[in-house]
């Protein structure tokens, strides 16, 4: 039972990881010169909403919090390696794959860049409705 429980673990361990490789590989897809400018678009929003600490629906929320993680970033992953090229999404995975095995990328600069982005959007949100409500 134990190692059953280990095993679990182990591979859903081994899922994340893969996840975590495949959305480094769609970062260094976007700034691959081969990429279409539509690709850029959709992928630079999955990169973006993976990374991010902001969620669709909070994590606290019991399931449903879990859902946008489980169901959106699979299906973002899988429709921006549609629009990549296969030359490029297989350069960048070995890229990706080769600088995970080595060193992990610091994402810091990725989480300020979007935590700004968020703070400027609800920045501009609420200026908007200030101005409609007057």
């Amino acid at each position: 039972m134990k190692r059953r429980i280990a095993s679990a673990i182990d591979s859903w361990k081994a899922k994340a990881d893969g996840v975590k490789e495949e959305i480094y590989a769609l970062y260094l897809a976007y700034r691959h010169p081969g990429t279409p400018w539509y690709a850029k678009v959709f992928v630079g929003l999955v990169v973006a909403y993976s990374l991010s600490p902001i969620d669709l629906i909070p994590d606290f929320i019991p399931i449903l919090g879990y859902i946008d993680d489980l169901i959106l970033v699979p299906l973002g992953i899988g429709l921006s390696l549609r629009m990549i090229p296969p030359e490029v999404i297989t350069e960048c995975r070995e890229k990706a794959q080769h600088v995970m095995e080595k060193e992990r990328p610091k994402t810091w600069i990725s989480a300020v860049l979007i935590i700004t982005i968020w703070i400027v959007l609800v920045g501009m949100c609420i200026f908007y409705l200030l101005k409609i409500l007057k």
